[in-house]
């Protein structure tokens, strides 16, 4: 069985013993998190409109961090115009422990 959760703006397909690394949630380590399923997979798939109603993923908190770092230039010729940022992205690593439908 499988869910399609939404965290963070953005959607994940998630299995139960999934680790994975989610936007930064404001949760400590290993607190449990109900996260919201858009959809149910399997033998048979439900889809929400847009949540599924009585379907939940509950997830424990690994602990928090932050990503590699992206570097952004930008550079125009011949007008001395250069520009260096960096960021990196925080995080929430979580494991999946449990799917109830």
């Amino acid at each position: 069985m499988f869910a399609i959760i939404k965290s963070g703006g953005k959607q994940y397909r998630v299995q139960e013993g999934d680790v994975l690394r989610l936007e930064l949630l404001d949760a400590d380590a290993g607190t449990t998190l109900e996260l919201p399923v858009m959809m149910l997979g399997g033998s048979d798939v439900t889809i929400g409109t847009p949540m599924v109603d009585g379907a939940s993923v509950s997830a424990e908190v690994i602990g928090h961090g932050r990503g590699e770092k992206i570097d952004i230039y930008k550079f125009k010729a011949k007008s001395n115009y250069r520009r260096h940022l960096g960021h990196r992205q925080s995080y929430t690593e979580v494991r999946i422990t449990g799917i109830t439908a």
